[in-house]
């Protein structure tokens, strides 16, 4: 177990855990940070302790984040729990976790559930409960196979835990909101629901979280979700934190700047915009300064290629090489693999053969890198050139596609109204350093 100081379960957190004893279904939602998780596991291992049946299921959207959440959980996991008498083994050639119980030997199994496919990999057995965490991240098949497999259980028991989506989310639109219709009714007594927030937390404390606060801004979705937990509706502007006076800044500042790190992203736009970003990260990494950038947007008379493009990019970056010598890292859409190649021909063909080119890595998702600029801008930390034009417009301009939030996701809109291709090669360069800007 991990060596730190605890703090008390505050008195909601503790009555959801003693009600989870008396209900078959048990939901915990809510900002981040709320304690969601650790309170579902604790209340879990205690149905565990005495369950009647053997076969038990722990998921998540992939198997890694189920064993991370659920097994593990910063030292709050099942293994530290029933530290002692559990191992890590195999069940038919699944992930498990064996626990002694004084009810006889528990086999947790561990899935994950973010395709659709998953939901035949948990097929062929019952199990007597089941916890899913960040469950309407889960495929809904994976979610309604979870539920069929544990309706022949002696002592039924499914835990949940979720951050907010939209309120169309298919979770909420196809499952959570008839459960609440009936327990309106008082036609659903097993049906147990709990809302947290960050507040709840006893362990932040109010330094911290004043500090956590204020890396939101207040009219932001992100403040909604994160911090009161909200199923928040679309708001329109996606940066409602930016003002140019406050963003942009005048080239002969940005070359007085010292940078300890410098990088370029490039979105490939084809028949759309093409564009290239290069950024520059301060001492301890204190700002993100987006220094220049490249724009084209194809025009009718344009034959623009792969080729072309790519000679645009390395007589863009030519200059700045002399300006900034360690600029290293170019970092292109991971799915653009001929692109990466025809550029990294273009770099050893131009003399700068030390570049190295790299596909960025989306499995953090858009949500995550519109995160992490939105922060930087509430905290001023967030500068662009005033040369870079396009990228001021496109931040004051980028809203959330209305059409993809009705269908219960976030989703920033790319329909060619303003330059949204600046955003992606902004947060190509960038998102790579976003531990160093959040620890």
């Amino acid at each position: 177990m991990i060596d730190v100081p605890y703090a008390p379960f505050c008195e909601k957190q503790v009555q959801y855990i003693r009600d989870c004893q008396s209900h078959w279904l048990n939901v915990a939602e809510g900002g981040k940070r709320a304690g969601k998780n650790i309170i579902n596991i604790l209340a879990w291992a205690i149905c565990l302790e005495s369950h009647p049946d053997k076969l038990h299921l722990a998921a998540g959207v992939t198997l890694a984040s189920a064993k991370m959440n659920i097994l593990d959980s910063n030292g709050f996991g099942l293994r530290f729990l029933f530290d002692g008498r559990c191992r890590v083994g195999k069940y038919m050639d699944k992930e498990a976790l064996y626990i002694t119980t004084a009810t006889g030997e528990k086999v947790v199994i561990f899935a994950g559930g973010g395709k659709v496919s998953d939901a035949a990999l948990i097929k062929g057995n019952s199990y007597g409960s089941a916890y899913i965490t960040e469950v309407n991240e889960c495929h809904q098949d994976f979610f309604q196979e979870v539920l069929s497999r544990t309706l022949a259980s002696r002592n039924r028991k499914i835990f949940l835990d979720l951050n907010p989506k939209p309120p169309r989310h298919w979770f909420y639109a196809q499952y959570l909101d008839f459960q609440d219709e009936l327990k309106a009714k008082g036609e659903n007594p097993g049906y147990h629901y709990e809302h947290f927030t960050i507040a709840d937390n006893l362990s932040i404390t109010e330094d911290q979280l004043k500090t956590a606060l204020n890396t939101y801004d207040k009219g932001s979705v992100y403040y909604a979700v994160d911090i009161r937990g909200q199923r928040a509706s679309s708001s329109g502007r996606i940066y409602t934190g930016y003002r140019y006076k406050d963003v942009a800044v005048k080239p002969e500042e940005i070359r007085k700047m010292q940078f300890i790190e410098l990088a370029v992203g490039v979105d490939v736009g084809g028949t759309d915009a093409t564009a290239a970003t290069l950024t520059g990260l301060t001492q301890h990494y204190e700002q993100a300064v987006h220094i220049d950038g490249l724009y084209h947007k194809q025009g009718i008379n344009d034959k623009m290629d792969e080729q072309l493009y790519c000679k645009m990019i390395v007589e863009w970056l030519i200059p700045w090489t002399k300006v900034y010598p360690k600029i290293g890292t170019i970092y292109v859409d991971s799915a653009n693999k001929l692109f990466r190649a025809a550029l990294d021909r273009a770099l050893i063909k131009a003399g700068l053969s030390r570049f190295l080119v790299r596909g960025f890595n989306k499995e953090d998702g858009i949500m995550e890198r519109i995160r992490l600029t939105c922060m930087l801008i509430n905290q001023g930390r967030y500068k662009v050139s005033t040369n870079m034009a396009k990228w001021h417009e496109a931040l004051q301009s980028a809203v959330w596609d209305a059409d993809e939030y009705e269908k219960g996701e976030w989703v920033r809109l790319d329909d060619g109204s303003y330059p949204v291709d600046c955003l992606d090669s902004s947060e190509y360069s960038l998102y790579p350093f976003a531990r160093f800007f959040l620890n």
